[in-house]
């Protein structure tokens, strides 16, 4: 949430773009740069998510660390990924910021960027370092985030970076086939089957990726005739 409006209020400034008026308070008080929301958010958390580019590199020009983490573990440079703010993205990871940081659920920008389907921000981070097999706390990567939810145009960027493996398992032992089996999500199964998805590893329950589907799969006797 944003703070209550009491007199300036930098984060919503931030947030809505209002650069003029938060570049006078801000040059008049430094200490603007660091204060924190009831969420531990700071101005620039909040003009990331917004997609203020020149609110946000005057921001950190004047001081504002790059990485600071919310109550969350959410940086500005993860915000910015969720939200899709591309320009921003660039300008945070131009300006030093931690493609790999992980937040209190080991969730990364990336992880983000390929849940929310944000497929131009994708190759971004990984141009810049991001870990494509990086694992949250539940021992998913952006592929599975990707798979699940069908995004196939994220799926293809992850899978042309040579280090993605495409048959990590989670903690519940799936693979991004399973999950993309199980929510029938037909595109995306024929291209994880193209970069030789396994279809005999089992996970924990003990199923293979055809045996997670319900319907539309269910009349197939072999995954590679899809």
């Amino acid at each position: 949430m944003l703070a209550e409006n009491t007199s300036f209020n930098v984060h919503q400034a931030a947030y809505e773009g209002r650069y003029e008026e938060l570049k006078i308070k801000v040059l008049a008080n430094n200490r603007l740069l660091t204060q924190t929301d009831d969420s531990g958010r700071q101005a620039l958390h909040w003009a990331a998510c917004g997609g203020h580019e020149e609110i946000a590199s005057f921001l950190i020009e004047h001081g504002a660390p790059v990485d600071s983490a919310d109550d969350c573990g959410w940086t500005p440079l993860m915000i910015a990924s969720s939200a899709g703010r591309e320009q921003v993205v660039r300008l945070l990871i131009g300006r030093g910021a931690d493609v790999n940081f992980q937040n209190n659920g080991d969730h990364s920008a990336l992880q983000y960027a390929s849940s929310k389907d944000h497929y131009e921000i994708v190759p971004i981070l990984l141009d810049h370092g991001a870990n494509v097999n990086m694992q949250d706390n539940m021992g998913a990567t952006a592929l599975h985030r990707a798979s699940s939810k069908g995004n196939v145009r994220v799926m293809v960027r992850l899978l042309q970076c040579n280090m993605c493996s495409v048959n990590i398992q989670d903690k519940e032992g799936n693979t991004p086939l399973h999950l993309a089996c199980e929510e029938e999500r037909l595109a995306a199964v024929r291209l994880l089957l193209e970069h030789n998805a396994s279809t005999s590893m089992v996970n924990k329950a003990g199923k293979s990726p055809l045996q997670m589907t319900n319907t539309s799969l269910r009349h197939l006797t072999h995954m590679n005739e899809l």
